[in-house]
Order: C-alpha cells, then sequence, then structure tokens
C-alpha cells in the first residue's frame, strides 16, 4: 500500500516561494512515500459593473490575476516534477480553482483524501501561515512543517514532544509510519510543568515504544527562563533531530484560530522540521 504525502501551494495573494520544492521533496525520499503537488488557484467572482469596466476594468484585471495565478502554480509544479525526478521519488500533480476567501478551506479538505501533508513554512510568508494552520486543524492530517533549513535525507533520529495529553497521544498514532523509519527516538518531557500529571511521564512512554520494536530512550528536562516551545525544538536541535512530533491544541472560534501556548509558540518561529497533528 502506498503513502502518499500532499504538498499544497495556494498561489494568491502570496504564493508559497518555489524553494519549498527541494525541501519537500527531500522530506517525501526521507518518509518513503510518494509526493502529489497540488496547485491552489484563485477563482475571482465577476463583481463588475458599467461603470467599472469605463474606470478600471475590472473583468480585465480579473482575468489577469487568475492568469498570474495560474502560471505560479504550473510553475512550482513543473519544478516538483523535475526536482522528485532527479531525487527518485513518485510524484504527480494537479491544480483546483478555488474562491479567494476559501483557498485555505480548499487545502484543509483537498488534505483528507492523503496520508500526510507537507507545508512550506516561511516566517515572512503569511499565506505559508494562513494555510498551514487551516491544514493542522482542519483537515484530520498529520502535517509535517518545513522551514528554511535542509532536511535530512534520512529520519534516523525523530523527537517526541510528550505531556502525557490525548492531541501528544494523537500525534504519536498519527505517525507511526515515521517512527517506523527512525533508528532512534527520543521523547522529550519539559517537567515542571502544571499540565504535566506524571513525573515518569517520559520514561513510561519509552519504555512502551522500546516493548514494540523501537529504539526509545526518555529525556525529562527542566525549561530554564525559556518558553516551552523554544526549550522543545533547542534540545531536539541539540540531539540531532532530524524532526520533531507533537500534538496540537488549537479551535476555532468564529473562524479564528485560538491557539494553545505551546501550539502558538512553535508557530511563530518553527526551527527544524516539525510533525504537527490535532
Amino acid at each position: 500500500m502506498k503513502t502518499i504525502a500532499l504538498l499544497p501551494v495556494i498561489t494568491y495573494p502570496e504564493p508559497n516561494p518555489e524553494m519549498v520544492v527541494p525541501r519537500a521533496v527531500a522530506m517525501a525520499a526521507a518518509l518513503g512515500v510518494q509526493l502529489h503537488a497540488l496547485a491552489i488557484n484563485v477563482e475571482i467572482r465577476n463583481i463588475s459593473n458599467a461603470l467599472s469596466r469605463r474606470l478600471v476594468d475590472v473583468p480585465k484585471m480579473t482575468r489577469e490575476a487568475e492568469a498570474l495565478c495560474r502560471d505560479r502554480g504550473e510553475a512550482f509544479l513543473a519544478k516538483v516534477v523535475l526536482e522528485a525526478k532527479r531525487a527518485g521519488v513518485d510524484s504527480t500533480t494537479d491544480a483546483v480553482a478555488s474562491n479567494a476567501p476559501l483557498l485555505n478551506d480548499t487545502a484543509a479538505i483537498q488534505a483528507r483524501y492523503y496520508d500526510l501533508v507537507l507545508c512550506a513554512w516561511e516566517p515572512n510568508n503569511p499565506t505559508s501561515r494562513t494555510t498551514a494552520q487551516a491544514i493542522i486543524f482542519g483537515s484530520g492530517r498529520p502535517t509535517i512543517l518545513l522551514p528554511e533549513v535542509e532536511p535530512a535525507r534520512k529520519l534516523d533520529k525523530v523527537a517526541i514532544a510528550w505531556d502525557g495529553s490525548r492531541v501528544a497521544a494523537r500525534a504519536v498514532a498519527d505517525a507511526h509510519h515515521v517512527l517506523r523509519r527512525a533508528s532512534k527516538i527520543t521523547v522529550l518531557t519539559v517537567t515542571g510543568e502544571k499540565s504535566l500529571q506524571e513525573t515518569d511521564a517520559a520514561q513510561r512512554f519509552a519504555q512502551g515504544l522500546n516493548l514494540r520494536g523501537l529504539s526509545a530512550e526518555a529525556m525529562p528536562f527542566v525549561s530554564e527562563d525559556c518558553p516551552v516551545e523554544v526549550s522543545l525544538q533547542e534540545r531536539a536541535i541539540e540531539i540531532g533531530a532530524d524532526l520533531m512530533i507533537m500534538g496540537a491544541f488549537g479551535h476555532t472560534r468564529l473562524r479564528d484560530f485560538v491557539l494553545g501556548g505551546a501550539t502558538k509558540g512553535i508557530l511563530s518561529d518553527v526551527r527544524l522540521p516539525i510533525m504537527l497533528s490535532h
């Protein structure tokens, strides 16, 4: 049975940059999955009237904007095909169109038809952030954020951010494909947190992974004068983790995202590839 990862690209208003393509292809290779790239182009409703046609020619502007998005999408998909072929990764591509207000919702809905999602993460690109949030909380699929770092060609070392919560357990369950490919798993637990109900949570979870035939160790630590999300990422980077797995706290209220503290921090500063699951 094939495992297929979706790489969505929204082309409006700020498109995801093509620089994410090599990162996504490398991650697909490391995961041993097929890559499906999907361009999500804008479809602008015709709101013109006689006055607007005389003064601005809104229909022409609409056609030009839609054509620009399609061109961006085609260029992105062509780059995916080229990079995937070079890396020996199976890939397919497609494109869909959606009204501007529904672009992120479309990405989340499309993601439900794949096993996992690879998302570009660019700190200065609002599109990448809103797309990632929509997919993490709306798709029901694990999502790997790909920041501006070179991904590993193999997932030798994987870190798990574990606090014993429901979302952490859900994230690990969604990451079985990743964990089976790792040669070493480190369970990171920040001690002294109010939400941590068990003092030996990391040890218990690592033991459970070892009983399942995986190679895991516990690494509880104290976060000193540093937000939890920063401490987790710094410790993961220190041990050489190629990927960190964690649960995502959050819900939507009136179409605005209300994020848990650590999740909000992670989505503000992604320092290594992170698999988030809600």
